[in-house]
């Protein structure tokens, strides 16, 4: 359960590894002990969610990718941030993000605000 002063320390620079709106603000940190006794923090793996089932998935909307849009571009547009793309790119059965807007045409799946949770 969060603590109810957890997001007013998100706000504090330096509080928080990530930023809340960064994809791996709640991956969990990790503790590895050098032989010497040095403790090196780091992120654990980030899992993806389970991709909505079927295909159309009521957490998503479906987008047609235009020419020259890139990820960053679709960030901006449905989030009002572009660095918000992983949001999508953990939407689509992508491995690299570029895949996401590198075939004009193609129809990928927009998360829905309070839908799909990466």
């Amino acid at each position: 359960m969060n603590e109810p002063y957890e997001s007013a320390l998100d706000a504090i620079p330096g509080s928080h590894p990530y930023p809340r709106t960064s994809r791996y603000h709640d991956a969990e940190t990790g503790v590895h002990r050098m032989p010497d006794g040095t403790e090196v923090r780091y992120t654990k793996r980030r899992l993806l969610p389970p991709l909505p089932s079927g295909e159309e998935g009521e957490d998503t909307a479906p987008h047609t990718v235009s020419s020259g849009e890139r990820p960053d571009h679709l960030g901006q547009r449905y989030f009002g941030d572009p660095g918000q793309w992983w949001r999508i790119a953990d939407a689509n059965p992508v491995l690299d993000p570029r895949e996401l807007t590198g075939e004009p045409g193609r129809e990928i799946r927009i998360p829905q605000a309070g839908g799909f949770h990466g």
